[in-house]
């Protein structure tokens, strides 16, 4: 018995160890660029992991105004918002579909988005732009939306397909003898159920769309139009030389995703692992 609770004891100590130095490996390098975020370029280039002697603040302040985080924030909220939501209720409603069998071909269908899933966006650039000038749309946050959406939807609707397969079907059965339509089905039945399916799609496809530069650099042309990546990106040649000022811009770009993540992590992690459960 004692040698039994010996046994678990020190597994625990060893899992503990394993996770604490994981952590450890995950958060030193942000806590790094947190660090030198505080200290000026000189300090930085003598000794990146010492202290800062004085903390400078002011380097957050033009870190701000020269990334224009003000406009970019408010570019990027917008464009994630806008991608959240086309996603949300199209992956909803082919996930309904594809998990009953709703349709003709439903195996074809989901054998598209799998394939889809495989190509890369970048075959798609070049007539993306074409199109986009022709109809004025360089710039546009919404038409960019459209085009995240697009590349964000497979994947989401594997999601929610599985999250409505994990609904009993008599949940359905007896909406339908109460004589509920399919959109209320949907909304008053299946919605409650699926939604950490919902807050799940929703966090990755915000991520997504938060971080993404390969489109928005192409299609998203002038300061106005610039997201929070972009201008911090853009800051590269006029102060890669200044490491002070670009690592405040870093914590001023990583602090949002990181808070956000925080709160809603327990909701998160309860969609994954309710959604792993049946494929």
């Amino acid at each position: 018995m004692v040698s039994t609770k010996g046994k678990k004891v020190r597994k625990n100590i060893s899992t503990h160890l394993v996770l604490i130095f994981i952590s450890c490996i995950s958060l030193g390098p942000i806590l790094l660029v947190v660090l030198n975020s505080f200290k000026s370029h000189a300090e930085i280039v003598r000794n990146p992991l010492s202290l800062p002697t004085v903390f400078h603040f002011e380097n957050y302040v033009t870190a701000w105004e020269t990334g224009k985080f003000s406009t970019g924030f408010i570019n990027s909220m917008i464009l994630s918002g806008i991608t959240i939501i086309i996603v949300l209720i199209a992956a909803s409603l082919a996930g309904y579909v594809l998990a009953g069998k709703r349709i003709k071909g439903s195996d074809g269908v989901l054998v598209y988005f799998m394939m889809a899933m495989t190509v890369p966006i970048q075959l798609f650039l070049f007539p993306l732009y074409y199109a986009m000038a022709s109809l004025d749309l360089i710039g546009n946050i919404p038409a960019v939306s459209l085009i995240l959406s697009a590349t964000s939807m497979p994947l989401a609707v594997f999601l929610m397909r599985t999250f409505f397969l994990n609904v009993p079907r008599e949940l359905e059965e007896a909406a339908r003898i109460d004589g509920a339509s399919t959109w209320q089905v949907i909304w008053h039945v299946m919605r409650p159920v699926v939604s950490p399916g919902l807050i799940t799609v929703a966090v990755i496809v915000g991520l997504q769309s938060w971080n993404e530069y390969l489109i928005t650099s192409t299609f998203l042309q002038g300061e106005d139009s610039f997201t929070a990546t972009l201008g911090f990106l853009s800051m590269n040649g006029t102060y890669s030389s200044d490491q002070a000022i670009l690592m405040a811009a870093a914590v001023i770009m990583i602090a949002p995703i990181v808070i956000f993540f925080v709160c809603i992590q327990k909701y998160f992690v309860d969609g994954m692992a309710s959604g792993a459960v049946k494929g």
